[in-house]
Protein backbone atom coordinates (compact mmCIF):
# COMPACT_ATOMS: atom_id res chain seq x y z
CA UNK A 1 0.00 0.00 0.00
CA UNK A 2 1.45 3.45 -0.80
CA UNK A 3 1.90 6.06 1.64
CA UNK A 4 0.23 9.40 1.09
CA UNK A 5 4.04 11.21 0.78
CA UNK A 6 4.55 8.52 -2.34
CA UNK A 7 1.27 9.51 -3.79
CA UNK A 8 1.66 13.13 -3.16
CA UNK A 9 5.19 13.24 -4.34
CA UNK A 10 3.76 11.05 -7.91
CA UNK A 11 1.31 13.77 -7.86
CA UNK A 12 3.36 16.57 -7.92
CA UNK A 13 5.84 15.24 -10.17
CA UNK A 14 2.84 14.52 -12.86
CA UNK A 15 1.69 17.74 -12.14
CA UNK A 16 5.21 19.35 -13.09
CA UNK A 17 5.95 17.01 -16.38
CA UNK A 18 1.99 18.47 -17.32
CA UNK A 19 3.09 22.36 -16.83
CA UNK A 20 6.37 22.00 -18.33
CA UNK A 21 5.45 19.81 -21.30
CA UNK A 22 2.64 22.13 -22.15
CA UNK A 23 5.20 24.90 -22.93
CA UNK A 24 5.45 26.23 -25.69
CA UNK A 25 6.84 29.23 -27.47
CA UNK A 26 4.18 31.18 -30.01
CA UNK A 27 5.84 31.38 -33.43
CA UNK A 28 6.76 35.07 -34.83
CA UNK A 29 8.02 36.77 -37.94
CA UNK A 30 10.09 39.47 -38.32
CA UNK A 31 9.97 41.15 -41.23
CA UNK A 32 13.78 42.21 -42.50
CA UNK A 33 14.70 45.87 -43.16
CA UNK A 34 14.86 46.98 -46.63
CA UNK A 35 11.93 44.22 -47.28
CA UNK A 36 9.20 45.70 -49.82
CA UNK A 37 6.46 43.91 -52.18
CA UNK A 38 9.19 42.11 -53.99
CA UNK A 39 12.15 41.76 -51.59
CA UNK A 40 10.99 40.19 -48.13
CA UNK A 41 13.11 39.03 -45.54
CA UNK A 42 11.59 36.74 -42.51
CA UNK A 43 13.42 35.68 -39.58
CA UNK A 44 11.42 33.02 -37.87
CA UNK A 45 11.61 33.49 -33.78
CA UNK A 46 12.22 29.90 -33.43
CA UNK A 47 16.06 28.40 -34.87
CA UNK A 48 14.42 24.68 -35.48
CA UNK A 49 12.70 25.87 -38.79
CA UNK A 50 13.09 24.60 -42.05
CA UNK A 51 11.95 24.89 -46.00
CA UNK A 52 10.05 27.97 -45.84
CA UNK A 53 7.07 28.69 -48.72
CA UNK A 54 4.87 31.31 -49.25
CA UNK A 55 1.34 31.38 -50.39
CA UNK A 56 0.21 34.38 -51.91
CA UNK A 57 -3.70 35.79 -50.83
CA UNK A 58 -5.96 33.82 -53.24
CA UNK A 59 -3.07 31.25 -54.27
CA UNK A 60 -3.52 27.77 -54.45
CA UNK A 61 -0.53 26.61 -53.66
CA UNK A 62 3.01 27.48 -51.84
CA UNK A 63 4.82 28.50 -55.13
CA UNK A 64 7.27 30.74 -53.85
CA UNK A 65 10.79 29.26 -51.73
CA UNK A 66 12.37 31.28 -49.47
CA UNK A 67 15.92 30.89 -48.99
CA UNK A 68 17.96 30.34 -45.83
CA UNK A 69 21.00 33.39 -45.09
CA UNK A 70 22.84 33.89 -42.25
CA UNK A 71 21.29 34.81 -38.54
CA UNK A 72 18.24 32.19 -39.56
CA UNK A 73 16.77 34.82 -42.06
CA UNK A 74 14.73 33.93 -44.98
CA UNK A 75 14.90 35.75 -48.32
CA UNK A 76 12.39 35.74 -51.19
CA UNK A 77 13.54 38.34 -54.29
CA UNK A 78 10.44 37.80 -56.69
CA UNK A 79 10.07 40.34 -60.40
CA UNK A 80 6.61 41.27 -59.36
CA UNK A 81 5.06 42.18 -56.04
CA UNK A 82 3.78 39.76 -54.00
CA UNK A 83 0.00 39.65 -53.38
CA UNK A 84 -0.81 40.39 -49.62
CA UNK A 85 -1.16 38.90 -47.16
CA UNK A 86 0.99 36.19 -47.16
CA UNK A 87 0.29 32.50 -45.45
CA UNK A 88 3.72 31.01 -44.57
CA UNK A 89 4.51 26.98 -44.81
CA UNK A 90 7.85 25.61 -43.16
CA UNK A 91 9.15 22.59 -42.05
CA UNK A 92 10.07 21.93 -38.52
CA UNK A 93 13.47 20.54 -37.86
CA UNK A 94 12.08 18.07 -35.23
CA UNK A 95 9.59 16.69 -38.23
CA UNK A 96 6.38 17.69 -40.50
CA UNK A 97 5.21 20.85 -41.61
CA UNK A 98 3.22 23.58 -40.42
CA UNK A 99 1.28 26.02 -41.85
CA UNK A 100 0.35 29.87 -40.41
CA UNK A 101 -2.05 31.60 -42.37
CA UNK A 102 -2.01 35.35 -42.95
CA UNK A 103 1.08 35.99 -41.09
CA UNK A 104 2.62 38.56 -43.12
CA UNK A 105 -0.07 41.72 -43.97
CA UNK A 106 -0.97 43.88 -47.26
CA UNK A 107 0.65 46.89 -45.06
CA UNK A 108 3.36 45.33 -43.62
CA UNK A 109 6.07 47.60 -41.98
CA UNK A 110 10.46 46.86 -42.19
CA UNK A 111 11.06 45.71 -38.41
CA UNK A 112 7.77 44.73 -37.14
CA UNK A 113 7.10 41.51 -36.12
CA UNK A 114 4.01 39.49 -36.70
CA UNK A 115 2.73 36.80 -34.30
CA UNK A 116 1.31 34.00 -35.55
CA UNK A 117 -1.30 31.85 -33.49
CA UNK A 118 1.05 28.89 -33.70
CA UNK A 119 3.72 27.46 -31.18
CA UNK A 120 6.31 25.34 -31.39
Amino acid sequence: MASRYSILLATTALAMLFAFGSCTTPLTFQVGKGSKPGHLVLTPNIATISDVEIKEHGGDDFSFTLKEGPAGTWTLDTKAPLKYPLCIRFATKSGGYRIADDVIPADFKAGTTYKTTLSI
